[in-house]
Parts: C-alpha cells; structure tokens; sequence
C-alpha cells in the first residue's frame, strides 16, 4: 500500500511540474489522469501493480 501512495504522490509531483513548465497542457494530463482510471479497472491492473512493485524492489536493492 505504501507503494502506491508513494507513486501515486511522485507521478503527481511529475504531472504538476510538467504542466507548470509548459511541456504538457491541463487537457492533455486530465486525458492521461482519466486513462489511467480506466486503465486501472481493466484485467490489466494486477500486472501493471506487480511490474511497479518489481521495479520498487529492483530500486531498493541498490
């Protein structure tokens, strides 16, 4: 769970800085926000959490 606050909270921060800087607009980051809405209610969810958790572990090995 505390990982995908913390992605959650990271990816924010990105999506934040990246339409403050002017490198993606507000519509196309809601268009992107509701995608992954609809992405995570899909059968493709429980993969995509296990490659992030792989990733985290990966990370945190270093």
């Amino acid at each position: 769970m505390a990982l995908s606050i913390s992605a959650a909270v990271l990816l924010g921060v990105i999506v934040f800085v990246l339409v403050k800087g002017g490198y993606v607009r507000v519509g196309s980051a809601l268009t992107c926000t509701l995608f992954g809405f609809t992405l995570a209610a899909t059968g493709l969810a429980p993969t995509i959490n296990s490659g992030l958790a792989s990733i985290a572990g990966l990370i945190s090995s270093f």
